[in-house]
């Protein structure tokens, strides 16, 4: 289960997007829609094909690393975080395996 989210903000567009980080039972239960209902239309039609060719065995796959898929993605389109659900960034930021940047103010 995702043990906690971040709230991304695009410092240049004001776009804001909440990202879970961890395990992802949307994912394991409903396949590609939740990268559809995200607007992360990309990996919405990476996984719709890979489930098609693997008969949704991909979904078993996609459960443990979507996540993490999505805030890499975000973070190359220039988001910052601007706050946490509960726990700390940095915890959150060791979990993934990457440093997540942050909006000016906002705490480790």
């Amino acid at each position: 289960m995702a043990f906690t989210s971040v709230v991304f903000k695009n410092p240049n567009t004001g776009a804001m997007k909440e990202a879970p980080i961890g395990f992802s039972w949307t994912v394991f239960f409903f396949g590609f829609f939740p990268a559809l209902f995200r607007g992360d239309f990309k990996w919405a039609a990476i996984m719709f094909v890979v489930a098609c060719f693997t008969f949704s065995l991909s979904n078993l796959v996609f459960m443990f690393i979507y996540n993490k898929l999505y805030v890499k993605d975000l973070i190359d389109a220039g988001y910052k975080a601007q706050s946490i659900a509960k726990g700390e960034l940095g915890y959150a930021s060791a979990k993934l395996g990457f440093d997540i940047p942050r909006l000016e103010g906002v705490a480790a």
